[in-house]
């Protein structure tokens, strides 16, 4: 008995200990609200100085700090988060939404309205962020030829470590949220929407970024649901509901010849519905160095897309700057498994890949996509590889 009882006084302190190291961080972090530094939740005022100066306090805090956004609506104009900070955790606590200026030319041309740049350990959780984008999207659906380009909604660029978690992005100007040259990123729960017929408003854009994570979104949008730019790597996407929007797109690649490839992504579990495209790689028809591979689109279910499956390398808008020239991206090791569903078009797969790099190392594994209750159609120009198990369309790989 005599060890039992000299153990007893010794673990009490170690589980007080345990707990106060677990307990103190969150109890000493140094809370901003908005509302302390002038803004008001009128929907009215503009209140871009307060939330800088909510940031200049947190950025400054030696310790874990967290900007709270209480319920209301908050007009805010271009505004950037610039780092480097004195701690690496700053959480933005949105309970409101946040509000752009209804004249669309206020943020036109900004390019992004609401910007992080340098930071490390920022999370943004819940709220809304409401661009109010709507009349631009007229503007430029009239073809009226001097409307701006807009504003992406978020940004984070030259950034690490963020978390982007329950936040709700609509009526975008354009792009809602963007993740450019930043590492380890994780999205989750996020919810977009925009109209179907918005113009370039993409859903989530990732380019020149590394292990990245998007996971559990609803996107609904006039654009990609996801696109993927150059210089993308360790890009994981999963459970994702995509539609009205053109689908999930690698690409557009290739414009410039010097331009940084896209390598190791994972697309899985995915719903498309009502979509332009399906899942789709598209590189510009001239000449470049990038390239696309080691790509893996798995346990898609896709719901009357005019796409289902793509691989266009003969990318040319308005056929200026590149007719009957030969994509120089390089696509290899390209895997397509499980996915079924069906198509708004006869031809559900089409590989279209350059005649300079043809296409190598596609894979297909159990495809099922129907036209009209119909087997669909497969077309395939300058494109290889292998095809596994159930083969609906007929493989046409080489």
């Amino acid at each position: 008995m005599e060890p039992t009882r000299k153990a007893t006084p010794i673990i009490i302190p170690v589980l007080v200990i345990v707990i106060l190291f677990y307990c103190m961080p969150n109890a000493a972090a140094a809370t901003f609200n908005v509302l302390d530094f002038g803004a008001k939740a009128d929907g009215r005022t503009d209140s871009s100085k307060a939330f800088t100066s909510a940031w200049a306090q947190a950025c400054a805090s030696a310790q874990p700090a967290s900007i709270l956004v209480p319920k209301g609506r908050f007009l805010v104009g271009s505004t950037t988060f610039s780092g480097q900070c004195a701690n690496k955790a700053i959480s933005f606590e949105i309970q409101g939404t946040l509000v752009a200026p209804s004249d669309y030319n206020i943020l036109a041309n900004k390019g992004t309205w609401l910007l992080f740049e340098h930071v490390d350990g920022v999370s943004i959780r819940s709220g809304v962020l409401d661009g109010q984008g709507t009349i631009l999207w007229d503007c430029k659906n009239s073809n009226d030829g001097s409307c701006p380009s807009g504003a992406t909604t978020l940004e984070f660029t030259n950034s690490k470590n963020i978390v982007i978690s329950g936040l709700t992005s609509m009526n975008s100007q354009m792009f809602h949220i963007v993740i450019n040259a930043c590492q380890n990123v994780k999205a989750q729960g996020i919810t977009i929407t925009a109209d179907g017929n918005s113009p370039n408003t993409d859903g989530i854009h990732v380019q020149g970024s590394s292990d990245i994570t998007i996971l559990t979104s609803k996107i609904r949008t006039g654009d990609d649901c996801i696109s993927i730019g150059p210089g993308t790597t360790n890009l994981w996407i999963e459970n994702i509901a995509c539609g009205p929007g053109h689908g999930i797109s690698i690409g557009s690649l290739g414009k410039d010849e010097n331009e940084a490839g896209v390598q190791n992504v994972t697309v899985k579990t995915v719903t498309l519905s009502g979509t332009q495209n399906g899942v789709r790689i598209k590189t510009w028809g001239r000449p470049s160095n990038s390239f696309v591979r080691d790509v893996i689109f798995q346990d898609a279910t896709i719901v009357n897309a005019q796409n289902p499956i793509v691989i266009d390398q003969n990318y040319c808008p308005n056929n200026e700057g590149c007719p009957g020239q030969a994509s120089g991206v390089k696509i290899s090791d390209i895997t397509y498994k499980n996915i079924h569903g069906t198509s708004a078009t006869e031809v559900a797969v089409k590989f279209d890949c350059s005649s300079k790099n043809p296409c190598s190392g596609i894979k297909l594994e159990d495809l099922k996509l129907t036209y009209k209750n119909q087997a669909a159609q497969a077309s395939c120009v300058h494109a290889s590889g292998d095809a596994l198990g159930l083969e609906q369309p007929q493989s046409c790989l080489s």
